[in-house]
């Protein structure tokens, strides 16, 4: 009897390609959603294979990973002019992708004309949405009609659009009313557990003069209107006369902004002293042990789509008082990780009272401050909320499963 040879094995189908486009990526991070895409990019090269297009000065020292420097012949050019410079040159250089994944308007265009360009699927990570941020008219001028367009062109375009919280879901489906609600996922951002862990050194505390035995309230972020540090600072005057005002805020979006918050800041040093103000953007192992001294991390944001400050803030086992507005209820847990301040707000976000806005940021930092037990609880509680909910390793097959369903139903 001869026998059948079996037929060879089928060669092992080739990795699915991804190619995500972003404004920020390491070493140029300046927001939650150049954090963001850092980690997904990271837990995603486990299960595919991942080239990141970001702006900045080229070569970019990552293999896999392309910078991008504005376009020479815009030079001077508005902003947002130059910013559309640089999608035309990422969208040329993902040929040959499976999937193109966009992260803010930045990039947005890049991802629409790439899969116009290369005929394959387009995916929009929504980490805040232009409509509501009209701020942004003042740091862009006529930019900020362009930044629109392009956002709502790629969202309105896109093959699936993720949102980063169950508010900013809404948010997209308000802002974009002719956007399929079968099209909008929600996948939250996460947090590295392992980096952002508790740090009991002091020797970055000496290096920037922050006494470790003060009851201690930081601020981290940019000087922009969407982070409300105004507010929190005409709240600090009210604060404990010992508590210790850390501020890591840099990178100001406006010479206004930057007035108003050195004026409230020098005035604040006047008169209760206990101020220390770090303009630097700091390296995230500094940024970790002056967390982990902290009493109270303070997110005084009007708005904020998830807000990931406050996970990295809690993974560091600091208490957490912040804003409750957009994806912030959904990661700190009023009354166990943190305290929540209500906010009613004008439609342009800003406080409808900033008065009392201010005297409830107070108060319930205060009450951190008053009750340390109760803070200390609070941040161990955080950080388990953190390493049980906000797993990179989850978002990225969350994430996968996403590019997958839009390969099949793309013809």
């Amino acid at each position: 009897m001869v026998g059948v040879m079996a037929a060879p094995p089928a060669p092992p189908s080739p990795p699915l390609r991804v190619d995500l486009l972003t404004r920020e990526y390491p070493p140029h991070v300046y927001g939650g959603a150049g954090v963001h895409v850092e980690y997904l990019a990271r837990s995603l090269r486990m299960l595919a294979d991942v080239r990141v297009h970001c702006f900045g000065p080229p070569p970019h020292p990552e293999p896999g990973v392309v910078a991008y420097a504005d376009p020479v012949e815009l030079a001077g050019a508005n902003a947002a002019l130059r910013t559309l410079g640089v999608d035309l040159a990422m969208a040329a250089a993902t040929a040959g992708t499976d999937v193109v994944h966009s992260h803010t308007w930045y990039a947005n265009l890049a991802g629409h004309v790439a899969s116009l360009l290369h005929g394959v699927p387009h995916v929009v990570t929504a980490h805040s949405l232009e409509p509501l941020r009209p701020w942004k008219a003042e740091q862009l001028g006529g930019g900020y009609r362009l930044s629109s367009w392009a956002e709502r062109t790629a969202v309105e375009s896109a093959d699936a659009i993720v949102a980063v919280s169950a508010a900013m879901r809404r948010d997209v489906l308000a802002a974009y009313p002719s956007v399929d609600p079968s099209r909008v996922r929600v996948v939250h951002n996460g947090i590295d557990v392992a980096q952002y862990a508790p740090d009991p050194g002091t020797d970055v505390l000496a290096a920037y003069g922050i006494k470790p035995d003060l009851p201690t309230v930081v601020f981290v972020g940019r000087i922009t209107r969407q982070k409300g540090l105004p507010y929190f600072l005409r709240a600090a005057a009210h604060l404990p006369p010992d508590a210790q005002i850390v501020l890591l805020a840099g990178a100001a979006d406006t010479p206004e902004i930057a007035a108003e918050v050195e004026q409230l800041a020098g005035d604040l040093a006047r008169e209760r002293g206990n101020v220390v103000w770090i303009e630097a953007m700091l390296p995230k192992p500094q940024v970790i042990q002056i967390l982990t001294h902290s009493t109270v991390f303070v997110c005084p944001s009007i708005y904020e789509p998830m807000g990931i400050v406050n996970l990295e803030a809690m993974a560091c086992e600091t208490a957490v008082v912040a804003t409750a507005v957009g994806g912030i209820p959904e990661v700190v847990d009023d009354g166990t990780t943190g305290l929540l301040v209500p906010l009613e707000q004008r439609p342009d976000g800003t406080p409808v009272a900033p008065d009392r806005f201010a005297a409830d940021l107070a108060a319930q930092i205060t009450a951190l401050l008053d009750d340390p037990g109760r803070a200390y609880a609070m941040g161990v509680a955080g950080r388990r909320r953190a390493i049980e909910h906000f797993s990179w390793d989850a978002i990225a097959h969350q994430t996968l499963d996403i590019y997958r369903s839009v390969l099949r139903s793309t013809p």
